[in-house]
């Protein structure tokens, strides 16, 4: 509970998408009841709470729901603006900056990344790919360095909207180079990235959320035997 008020959150572990929701309550240290769904499946609560897009995270404040894992990252900073740091920019175009690129994230880069760890054999897509990705991290280096103006993250002194955005898919980018058996994160091409990436996940509101690479590959290797089977018959 957060002050008084009713707060549950409906996710998996294993979601990224779920991660950006709980490390934005951790920021602003607001209680909450993670209602663990069950791989698989969408509990009735789920779908009857987003009947929209049927999917995690979906956070429940007082009964309402909201969904969609950056517009409950934007609604947490809104409603605890006095908690904890801000985690959006307050400066309007290094909003709008952040933003930008959190699209990006979630819709070139990530599907990139899922097609690697999707894939069955390293044909030419799976190359395809694995080369977007690696792009993909060298303009995210150049961001960091105009974002974080010679700080520690993307939002500057502490963790903020889009070390979030790109934050939550750093243990699947890391599971993703075991399950491929592939190299996509390169020290000498982006060292930025690399150090942002350690501190990161060493932030009190990260660390504790942050799944393990093993328990990940292990996770993605049982839904990619389910899909299989499921496509064989």
């Amino acid at each position: 509970m957060a002050g008084g008020q009713e707060l549950k959150l409906l996710g998996l572990w294993a979601s990224p998408f779920v991660l950006r929701s709980r490390i934005a309550l951790n920021l602003k240290g607001v209680g909450y009841e993670f209602l663990e769904e069950v791989p698989g499946t969408k509990s009735e609560l789920l779908l009857r709470s987003n009947p929209v897009y049927k999917k995690m995270p979906v956070l429940i404040h007082n009964g309402k729901p909201i969904c969609e894992s950056m517009i409950i990252v934007q609604y947490i900073d809104g409603v605890w603006d006095a908690a904890g740091p801000s985690i959006l920019p307050s400066d309007p175009y290094d909003r709008a900056i952040a933003r930008f690129w959190a699209v990006y994230i979630d819709d070139k880069w990530f599907p990139s990344l899922i097609k690697i760890i999707k894939a069955k054999a390293d044909d030419e897509e799976t190359a395809e790919a694995r080369e977007q990705v690696i792009a993909g991290l060298q303009l995210l280096e150049e961001a960091f360095e105009k974002c974080s103006k010679g700080k520690d993250f993307f939002g500057g002194e502490s963790v903020g909207y889009l070390d979030i955005a790109f934050g939550c898919y750093w243990g699947w980018l890391k599971a993703g180079e075991k399950m491929a058996g592939i190299k996509l994160l390169d020290e000498e091409k982006t060292p930025l990235l690399m150090g942002w990436a350690e501190r990161f996940c060493s932030a009190d509101a990260v660390k504790e959320l942050m799944p393990e690479v093993d328990q990940l590959v292990e996770f993605g290797n049982m839904i990619r035997a389910r899909q299989n089977a499921a496509a064989a018959n």
